[in-house]
């Protein structure tokens, strides 16, 4: 897989080779709009939707700079004058975003609104009350919200362990281990990056990556939070900031999980993080290797397992591609439900809301 430069986390978009493109839908069959370009995964998770079959016709922000740069892009699209000319274009059938997360909510429930699935950045919600409305909604309408949880449907090391739990291949899984470190880029970062009210906290904006893999993985349909413990060590400077996070959970099925998540990377690393995840199951365990492979390989997605035959060790750039989009497109077209359960998109961030909500503050 090609990728963006990853020396930022907010710049890092995936992007599979021409020659392995599979589209789902023939051209024209799923245009989609845009609103909302304040993060740069929309570029991540327009690429996805974009290689799967669909077309962006029209992209809307009050920023023109944002616009300009998101039309070079994705030079096929044009610029809407405000944001109801997306929202009420007929033809479009999915609105993607990523403006301030506080924000995501409001746009989900408008493009449902108007009869259109969604699809917003992680965290989808900064409140529980967000939330509460988006489960009405989705409920009343029967569209699809999907969320961009980029670090297990973008990844294709995970995507690979997806494959090989399904297989059986580590037997039951009964943990799931996350480490999720972030380089902060201080000059990339706009003020609400650092306003916990427009970002929600360390654990419900890096923190909902980690839930929902550990539902997803374990195939649990629910969790509670054991533990939770937040912190902003190293940026005084931003009172309102967290640059760590931590957590313990258990799933209905005996699962347990620790997810960490800090804004503490060095320069020095050859990527935004240092991303890593640790399934450990009845007959094995598996690790991926994200982004890097520290000292060794600048390239990601590197997967090493062991089970009761010896040691195995897998690269999986290259190997798997990223089946949400196809299989979410396919969703929105044929009303089946084989990219993702709505529930478990919910639970992930609500669950991370929570872990937010009674985190002890380490000073």
């Amino acid at each position: 897989m090609s990728l963006q430069k990853k020396d930022s986390g907010m710049t890092y978009a995936p992007k599979t080779p021409g020659g392995k493109l599979k589209p789902v839908c023939g051209p024209g069959e799923f245009p989609i709009g845009v609103v909302g370009l304040d993060h740069g995964h929309i570029y991540g998770m327009c690429n996805g939707l974009c290689e799967a079959g669909a077309e962006v016709r029209l992209v809307y922000d009050p920023d023109p700079q944002k616009v300009e740069a998101f039309l070079k892009a994705f030079p096929g699209a044009r610029a809407a004058r405000e944001e109801a000319e997306v929202l009420e274009n007929a033809a479009i059938k999915l609105i993607a975003g990523a403006p301030i997360p506080a924000w995501r909510g409001e746009l989900g429930l408008k493009a449902m609104s108007h009869g259109k699935h969604c699809f917003t950045d992680k965290p989808p919600f900064t409140t529980k009350s967000q939330l509460r409305l988006a489960r009405a909604k989705t409920a009343e309408t029967g569209l699809r919200w999907a969320v961009y949880y980029s670090e297990r449907i973008h990844v294709e090391s995970s995507v690979l362990a997806e494959r090989l739990i399904n297989e059986g291949a580590i037997g039951r899984v009964v943990q799931v281990l996350t480490i999720a470190p972030h380089r902060i880029s201080l000059p990339q970062r706009p003020a609400w990056f650092f306003d916990k009210e427009q970002y929600g906290g360390i654990l419900v904006d890096l923190g909902s990556h980690q839930v929902e893999q550990f539902l997803y993985y374990t195939k649990a349909l629910d969790a509670k939070v054991d533990s939770s413990r937040v912190a902003n060590y190293n940026f005084k400077q931003y009172g309102g900031f967290q640059d760590f996070g931590d957590a313990t959970l258990t799933a209905d099925n005996g699962a347990t999980a620790y997810l960490r998540v800090d804004w503490l990377t060095p320069n020095g690393l050859g990527a935004w993080g240092d991303g890593r995840l640790f399934v450990l199951g009845t007959d094995g365990y598996i690790e991926l290797r994200k982004y890097i492979d520290v000292a060794r390989d600048k390239e990601g997605d590197h997967v090493f397992m062991v089970d009761h035959e010896g040691e195995h060790y897998f690269s999986a750039a290259g190997t798997e591609g990223f089946p949400f989009f196809g299989r979410h497109i396919r969703d929105c077209l044929d009303g089946t439900r084989t990219a993702f359960s709505q529930e478990t998109a919910f639970r992930a961030i609500e669950l991370s809301l929570e872990a937010q909500e009674r985190a002890v503050v380490v000073e």
